[in-house]
């Protein structure tokens, strides 16, 4: 057992933490013989990876005024990214004759996409895809397609062992030519087998062409898994086109005896199932009611029916018939109310279906579609146990219907995370509007199409991620504010502001908590260095800020970006937020917080001469810098560096988010470490554009012995999605013990002297060596406990007033050799040891794997009121760390901290 601190505390205000360091043992041995997620190499050579997860678009100018015929205003590769997959633009820019742009990281699955040239003056748009490539798509000559393989989306990835997909030709007697249909045999087709093979017959919608099925919606790859796997009777699946003016006649008249010739597939009505999406689904549905018994299965994907329905059909329905399942996406779907009226026509009529339930993730678009075919076929021809909706997928509510046209504020966010933006009329007249907003995959910037309705332009889409967003509106190329959001940004005058509720990191922490746990926002002016002007800066006090309190308050100074100014943090960041969520779940120290303009100054001397000054005489906060903190964004870090650099031991914790600024040649590294009990660095990935000064920063730290903590890179470009997540990491460890990068230590405190409040953890030798891994299929699951925590209060009830205490921890991200896994994937179930009233073990924590946020964010160890508070009590915890099964191999090791907070 190492020990690198020791003390005892007689006030309420201090907190304890313990650093462990936690290692998942024995990766490397049992991962050697498995791939790591990768994608399928895109057969177009514009695309390539910078780093897992991501991907880089690059087009040369030269193809591009050829294929539009002039030099563009913009470019832009337009493709199913957005939020819920939703349909959206990546601009990109001109550089070095190279049109370029980088998204990601792109969660595994099937993307499609264009590229869209905007033409000054017309506002023409021009799609066009890299011309050196073949044509993915038949009914979309300017689409291309790439899959990205990974574990979620294992069921619609390449088979090598698959079925076969050829075409039918047959004669269409309502077309009168010739008309082809694609033809999926499983992997085990034997035309001579005594017994002829149940068929499914599947039609697209409207606008789409019968082999979209296989090119976008990977129909033959999600059989083929499902073959594999054992979990679909062997059929044969007819892919046909629906577009025909008598589809009755074209599927029961001509398909239907053209497959049974040149297949060896059943006619009997019960081994024939029918489904579609959208048209396709109607047709099924109404060949369902023309045709009692002509299919005894029926699937409706986003469907609708105009048909009515006598009792005496219903029953020929149910007699000919023994499934017919419905499907539909999210109130996106535009079936969404067509749904809500077919269920209640089959209902009345009394028709027996199933409901799959509605889609929660998606609207009608391929990602639903393929998740209702996987669900549908594998019913089909044999038993199945359970007849209810799909896992996490809900019923319908009743009609769904927008706010009427011109009500105020925008946008709409409904409770299931969609939202709905609305123009003013003032863009009658515009030829092409969209929205620009942080809603790309890790806080980067897509633009989406609005629609025109009426005079007005409309865009509904989700769900969103849970977070704060910020956008504008982008009308025929020019950057307007949307007039109906009274929310404002002081440094960016087009951008609006909303909240989503959801249940990610950034979710949980940048909503509103109920008012009387919030903190105060209040503006303090000072006299700047800046020609002696007075400036304004945002101070968030705690709740119960008590200005008279005999301790004063530890302070955090936190600084804007360049081109950003002091309101920033609150109005875009939601700092405020923040602290208000942390201080509501006991993860920080009550402090003031000071969010000043950092604009042409000296900073080091503004700060020291200027700020600090000024806050000392407002507020009552220490003047002792080991309870003073400084960090920064982008500029701001280089300000909080320059600070550490040019007056160490000024402030005892410094942050630097995407930094920069290196340690200068006369830099005094011995006073720097003994003055800062904390130097925290943050990123973002490689789209991040301070990374590399970031990495050089770091380096330089490292070869200079400078102390610091280097957070794993966010994902993310340079966002303030990135600049939340490192806010969120780093304010939980102020003003706590000592710590130090990557050296397990404890904290020892001795027990059982009068007044002292006092944490001490069990010997845990090097660290914690967590099991062997058990496999489960999905993921490989790794367990151990967390050493005994025992927590000693003997304070008096005059020192602990009404108050109790609480013990909460927080991970790292796994490392090994450059790879890294998030902390989210490390849960744990805590346990009280020594029970009793008024003392509760904290709520055990779900992986990422399981949809929680495990102990990347602050957990509750355990809390103790006034009436549990007093004498010894010990605590445990389960730990579970769980990675995908495709983990990239390696000795996996994280740091794990334990802290002790007193509670008023």
């Amino acid at each position: 057992m190492r020990t690198r601190k020791s003390a005892s505390t007689r006030s309420g205000g201090s907190r304890w933490v313990a650093l462990m360091a936690v290692t998942a043992v024995g990766v490397g041995s049992l991962l050697a013989a498995q791939p790591a997620a990768a994608a399928e190499a895109p057969a177009d050579p514009w695309i390539s990876q910078p780093a897992d997860g991501l991907y880089r678009f690059t087009v040369p100018d030269s193809v591009v005024r050829s294929e539009v015929g002039s030099a563009p205003a913009s470019l832009a590769v337009e493709g199913n990214f957005g939020p819920g997959n939703t349909w959206a633009q990546l601009n990109l820019g001109l550089s070095g004759g190279s049109w370029t742009a980088t998204i990601g990281p792109l969660e595994p699955g099937q993307y499609y996409f264009q590229y869209k040239a905007t033409i000054a003056g017309t506002e023409q748009l021009v799609t066009f895809r890299n011309p050196a490539t073949e044509q993915a798509v038949t009914a979309q000559p300017s689409y291309s397609t790439f899959f990205i393989d990974g574990e979620s989306a294992a069921w619609q990835a390449d088979v090598p062992a698959g079925g076969e997909l050829q075409t039918l030709t047959y004669d269409s007697s309502a077309a009168g030519a010739e008309s082809t249909a694609q033809v999926w045999t499983p992997p085990s087709y034997d035309p001579n087998r005594a017994e002829e093979y149940p068929v499914l017959y599947l039609l697209q919608d409207s606008g789409q062409a019968h082999t979209e099925w296989t090119e976008l919606g990977r129909a033959a790859q999600i059989l083929d898994n499902l073959a594999v796997e054992g979990d679909i009777e062997p059929m044969v699946v007819v892919m046909a086109d629906g577009n025909s003016t008598d589809v009755r006649s074209e599927i029961l008249d001509d398909l239907l005896p053209a497959a049974q010739e040149e297949f060896h597939v059943s006619a009997d009505p019960a081994s024939q199932a029918i489904a579609g999406i959208g048209r396709g689904a109607s047709q099924a549905l109404n060949l369902m009611v023309t045709d009692p018994g002509a299919f005894s299965k029926v699937g409706s994907f986003s469907g609708s029916l105009v048909s009515s329905i006598s009792a005496a059909k219903a029953a020929q329905i149910n007699e000919g018939t023994d499934l017919v399942r419905l499907y539909v996406g999210n109130t996106t779907d535009r079936s969404y109310n067509q749904n809500v009226a077919l269920t209640a026509k089959l209902d009345a009529a009394g028709v027996e279906y199933e409901f799959d339930g509605v889609n929660p993730a998606y609207g009608d678009i391929w990602e639903n579609w393929q998740e209702g075919l996987h669900d549908f076929a594998s019913r089909l021809f044999h038993d199945v146990d359970g007849h209810g909706m799909s896992e996490g997928h809900r019923a319908l509510d009743g009609a769904h219907s927008l706010p009427p046209t011109g009500t105020t504020p925008t946008p709409w966010v409904d409770e299931h995370g969609i939202v709905t933006f609305e123009t003013g009329t003032e863009f009658s007249a515009a030829k092409n509007v969209t929205i620009w907003a942080n809603w790309a995959p890790a806080g980067g910037w897509l633009r989406i199409p609005m629609e025109k309705v009426g005079d007005r332009w409309r865009l509904t889409l989700g769900p969103i991620e849970g977070g704060s967003y910020y956008y504008k509106f982008i009308v025929d190329r020019v950057d307007k504010k949307d007039a109906g959001n009274p929310t404002s940004t002081d440094s960016e005058p087009n951008w609006s502001t909303f909240f989503v509720a959801g249940d990610g990191i950034r979710g949980q922490f940048t909503g509103d908590v109920a008012p009387d746990k919030r903190g105060a926002v209040e503006t303090m002016s000072y006299s700047s260095l800046a020609g002696g002007a007075d400036r304004s800066a945002y101070v968030w006090t705690p709740p119960g800020y008590d200005p008279e309190r005999e301790e004063p308050y530890p302070v955090f100074f936190l600084q804007h970006g360049g081109g950003q100014t002091w309101s920033d943090w609150i109005k875009v960041g939601r700092a405020a937020q923040i602290l208000d969520n942390h201080y509501a779940n006991g993860t920080i120290r009550p402090m003031v917080v000071v969010m000043a303009n950092g604009n042409g100054v000296d900073y080091p001397k503004e700060i020291l001469q200027k700020l600090v000054p000024a806050t000392e005489a407002a507020y009552n906060v220490s003047s002792d810098p080991g309870q003073r903190a400084l960090a920064g964004l982008s500029m701001g870090s280089g300000h909080a560096l320059s600070t550490l650099y040019a007056h160490p031991g000024q402030f005892g914790y410094i942050g630097a988010f995407s930094a920069f600024s290196n340690p200068p040649a006369n830099a005094d590294v011995e006073a720097i470490n003994a003055g800062t009990k904390l130097l925290a660095i943050y990123t973002g990935d490689i789209q991040d554009f301070t990374y590399q000064n970031t990495m050089g920063l770091v380096s330089a730290l490292e070869s200079r012995g400078i102390n610091h903590e280097f957070h794993a890179p966010i994902p993310g470009p340079h966002s303030w999605d990135v600049w939340q997540k490192a806010l969120i990491d780093f304010v939980p460890k102020l003003f706590a013990a000592e710590t130090a990068s990557g050296i397990p230590v404890q904290a020892s405190i001795a027990e059982g002297e009068n007044g002292v409040l006092a944490m001490s953890v069990a010997e845990y030798g090097e660290g914690i060596a967590l099991s062997a891994p058990q496999n489960l299929g999905d993921r490989l699951r790794f367990t151990g406990e967390l050493p005994e925590v025992a927590v000693t209060d003997s304070r008096t009830a005059q020192q602990a007033g009404l108050g109790g205490w609480t013990v909460a921890a927080q991970a790292q991200s796994f490392t090994s050799a450059g790879q890294s896994i998030e902390a989210d994937h490390l849960g744990w179930t805590p346990k009280v040891l020594t029970p009793r009233a008024g003392l509760a073990a904290g709520e055990a924590l779900a992986t990422a794997l399981d949809g929680g946020l495990g102990l990347a964010t602050s957990g509750e160890l355990a809390t103790a009121n006034s009436a549990g508070r007093f004498g010894s009590a010990k605590l445990g915890a389960g730990l579970r760390l769980e990675v995908p099964v495709d983990t990239q191999p390696g000795s996996y090791s994280s740091v794990l901290s334990i802290s002790l907070f007193p509670v008023d």
